[in-house]
Order: structure tokens, then C-alpha cells, then sequence
């Protein structure tokens, strides 16, 4: 098996939905299972939800900033009183507010490269996602197809046994008869109990896979934990009659995990996009309006006048007089008078040329440069993994339908040496140790055909997911 997927054991399953279910477990059903509730595929979602993020951040770059402001203020101390003109200690009160926005007009389109970064990262995110799902199902599907060969070997290991019980109760009636010695019964009896021992471990075998599983898919349930009972044939796949190169051609096309590398290498590119854009000039336009109002009283005029002496004249000594306004104490104007009356506005341009940062977007540029190689070595390294693992497991497939092939004639022959045993025995032509090493041969054969069949399929399901079928029993 791969050891990618075998280091997959360490995966924590966090159990939901099917947790609770009593029958029997078809792979599907345990796939499903699995792919909703593994804890980092969990985590990958999250992962895309924090892409998207990124995604909406890069998408508000492109919308003015708009702020704004207020304040409210105490003057507490000598200040002077309008309706007696005297310094007094006493406290006025002041509110203020503002509104300011800006809007970049131009950045050497780094809001474009950001955004583009950021979409990209949304895709790649999601495509590490079903990759990571599609390693979790294969890990299931090892698992399952485990606890079938280890339930199918109980099976053959009970039949077996009860053979060889059938067998060593026909000696026996032919001791009994006197057609055979006593000293026959000796090598049957061991095999007897040689073949009990192999269907105790055979069974042990079948729960440790069972309990396996359960735990996998954090079933708490063992003793009720079952699979479907279903006989799974080995049948030819069309899968065999692709090339190597055809399945890699596939491949490359649709497997996730290349189209996330892929996706880093874009990202990359559009990152150093943005950190060349940093060379260009930055423009911004902005606009501002503030506003103030005061609590303080103040002095309003009553439509009459006074007169004022403001001399004499020497000649007369009669007193020179002005008019002047009267005025009185009234309370501070209403909140809407003062906002139209006090308020300012302030807009313009800013512009920025980079000159001199201290190297700083020349080593960004350098790192993201760097950073685009290295995402294409990645992708090549990750190409050329593919590639060897395509073939080595075009290689295992087809190895492991000539072995099960070959076991099955192992099996045929082995029959039909232990048929010729059996006669030979039982007509006192073979001594028990004779047959009893014919059975054991048989049954060796048995297993091994097993065996292979099961290690056949699942390096078939192993070649089917890598073009992409569906993974199916």
C-alpha cells in the first residue's frame, strides 16, 4: 500500500450522523461518513472559509474609505462671561464632528493583482480540500476492504475445520473397523488442533480489523459494528486495458492535489505582480467636512439702539454721542443652525512616488520571485511523484492479477492433490502424515488465494482513483 495513505492512520474522526447507526456498514455508507467528519477536512473547510476572507478584503480594496468622526469637549477655568465682559472661573462646553473620505485612484493596478491572488487562493484551498477527502476515502476503503478478507478468511478457516473434524471421525470409524492402525488417528488429531488454533487467530484476525475500522470512523459501538454482508467478486477491470501513459494523462488533468500546485504557482505569480507594483506611484483623492458647535450663551442684538457718549468737544464741552446696537443674553443657537453656520470642507489629491524604502520592495520582489520557483519545482517534483506512482501502481495491479490468477490454479491444484490424497488414505495407500500434509498444503493455498484476491482489488481501486472512477465495490 502507499505509504501516503498509510500515514493516514493518524487521522482523527470526529463521530456524527452515522455514529449512531446499528446496521450493517456499506463502504459507501462509511466513506460518507468519514468525509464529513474527519477533523482536517474540518479544518480545510475552515481554511476555505478564511480564503474567501482574504477573497472579500481584496475585493473592499477597491471601495473608498469612509470615516466618521466626533467629539464633545469641557473648558473649565477662567474663561470670559459674555453678559458681564468680566473674566470669570466658569465651564463652556463644545461638540465637534467630521466626515472624511478617500479613494485610491491609482496604485499600479496592485487592488487588481491582490484580488486576483485572493481568488486564486479560494480555488486552491478547495481543491487541497477534495484532495484531502479523496485520501481519507481511499484510507477507508483499505480499512473495509481489510475487514472483508479478514471476515471471509473466518469463514474458510471454519469450513476448513469443519473438514477436518469430518475427516478425522471417518478415520476414526476406520480404526474402529480395524481398516486402519490406531497410530493414523495421532497425525489427523494434530492437524485437528492445528487447524482450530488457525481458526482462533483467524477470527482474532477479523476483530482487530473490525475494531480497526470502528475506531477509524469513531464508532464507540464495537460489538454491534458490522459490515454488509456481501460476497465482493473479483471481476476484470477496464481500468488495465488504459496505459500507464494514458492514466497519467488523466491524471494530470484532474487530481487535486496537481491542480492545488498548480494553483500555488499562479498565486505566486500574481504575488509578485503585487510586489512589482509597489514600484509604481501611488495617487488618492479625499474630501473632508467637519463641523463644530458651541453651548455657551451668547449676545443677540433687539433691534434699538443707545446712545453712547464717546467725547466732548473742547470748545462747547458738549458731549459727542453714538448710536449703538443693544444687545442681550440669549441661549446658543439650535444644533442645525450652528452645523450650517460653523462648517468646513476639504478635498484634494495626494500623491506618492516610491524613491528610496531602504531595499524594501526590491527584497520583497527578490522573495516572490523566489517563491514563484519554488512553486514550480514543487509542481514538477509533484508531477513526476504522480508519474511514478502511477506506474508503479499500474505495475501492482496488474502483479497482483497475474498472483491472484496464478493462486487460484495454485488452489485448483492443490485440490485436486488433496482429493488424491484423501483417496489414497483412505483406501490405506497414504499414512495420515502423507494426507495430513496434502490438507495443510491445500489449505495454505486457500488462504494465499484469498489473500491475493484482496490485495488485487484494492491495488485495481488504488489505479481506478487515480483516473478518477469512483471508489466503488
Amino acid at each position: 500500500m502507499m505509504p501516503k495513505y498509510l500515514t493516514l492512520f493518524c487521522f482523527t474522526l470526529f463521530a456524527l450522523g452515522y455514529g449512531q447507526q446499528t446496521a450493517p456498514w456499506t463502504l459507501e455508507a462509511a466513506v460518507e461518513h468519514a468525509v464529513k467528519n474527519n477533523l482536517q477536512i474540518r479544518n480545510a473547510y475552515l481554511d476555505v472559509i478564511d480564503a474567501e476572507t482574504y477573497k472579500s478584503q481584496a475585493i473592499g480594496n477597491f471601495l473608498p474609505s469612509l470615516n466618521f468622526s466626533a467629539g464633545h469637549s469641557w473648558n473649565a477655568g477662567l474663561n470670559r462671561n459674555l453678559t458681564t465682559n468680566l473674566l470669570e472661573d466658569m465651564t463652556n462646553q463644545f461638540s465637534s464632528g467630521g466626515l472624511d473620505m478617500s479613494v485610491t485612484l491609482y496604485n499600479g493596478k496592485r487592488n487588481i493583482y491582490q484580488l486576483m491572488s485572493a481568488n486564486l487562493g479560494v480555488l486552491a484551498q478547495q481543491y487541497q480540500l477534495e484532495d484531502m477527502k479523496e485520501d481519507v476515502m481511499l484510507l477507508v476503503v483499505n480499512g473495509y476492504l481489510q475487514v472483508l478478507f479478514s471476515k471471509e478468511n473466518v469463514a474458510v478457516q471454519n469450513n476448513q475445520l469443519l473438514v477436518a473434524k469430518s475427516e478425522l471421525e471417518q478415520t476414526k470409524s476406520l480404526v474402529d473397523a480395524g481398516v486402519l492402525p490406531e497410530g493414523e488417528l495421532f497425525e489427523l488429531q494434530a492437524t485437528v488442533a492445528a487447524q482450530e488454533q488457525q481458526t482462533v487467530a483467524a477470527a482474532n484476525d477479523f476483530e482487530i480489523a473490525r475494531i480497526a475500522l470502528a475506531q477509524l470512523l469513531l464508532i464507540e459501538d464495537y460489538q454491534n459494528f458490522t459490515i454488509a454482508d456481501t460476497d465482493y467478486n473479483m471481476v476484470a477491470s477496464i481500468i488495465l486495458d488504459k496505459s500507464p501513459k494514458e492514466l497519467y494523462d488523466k491524471a494530470i488533468t484532474s487530481r487535486n492535489d496537481i491542480l492545488f500546485a498548480k494553483t500555488n504557482v499562479e498565486i505566486a505569480e500574481a504575488n509578485l505582480k503585487v510586489a512589482k507594483a509597489a514600484y509604481q506611484p501611488t495617487l488618492t483623492g479625499y474630501y473632508g467636512y467637519s463641523s463644530r458647535i458651541s453651548y455657551a450663551d451668547r449676545l443677540v442684538g433687539t433691534d434699538t439702539f443707545s446712545s453712547y457718549p464717546i467725547g466732548v468737544v473742547a470748545a462747547t464741552g458738549q458731549q459727542v454721542v453714538t448710536l449703538r446696537p443693544d444687545t442681550q443674553v440669549a441661549k446658543h443657537m439650535s444644533i442645525g443652525e450652528q452645523l450650517g453656520q460653523n462648517d468646513g470642507h476639504n478635498f484634494g489629491f495626494n500623491l506618492r512616488i516610491p524613491i528610496l524604502n531602504g531595499l524594501a520592495v526590491k527584497n520583497n520582489v527578490r522573495r516572490n520571485k523566489v517563491n514563484v520557483e519554488r512553486s514550480n519545482t514543487l509542481l514538477s517534483q509533484q508531477k513526476q511523484n504522480l508519474e511514478r506512482t502511477i506506474y508503479q501502481s499500474y505495475a501492482d495491479a496488474k502483479g497482483g492479477i497475474i498472483a491472484y490468477e496464478a493462486a487460484q490454479k495454485t488452489t485448483e491444484a492443490r485440490k485436486l492433490a488433496y482429493d488424491y490424497a484423501q483417496d489414497r488414505f483412505t483406501n490405506g495407500a497414504a499414512t495420515s502424515l502423507e494426507f495430513s500434509q496434502a490438507k495443510q498444503r491445500f489449505d495454505a493455498a486457500v488462504s494465499a488465494e484469498l489473500r491475493a484476491k484482496f490485495d488485487a482489488i484494492f491495488r485495481i481501486k488504488i489505479l481506478e482513483f487515480y483516473f478518477g472512477i469512483p471508489l466503488t465495490l
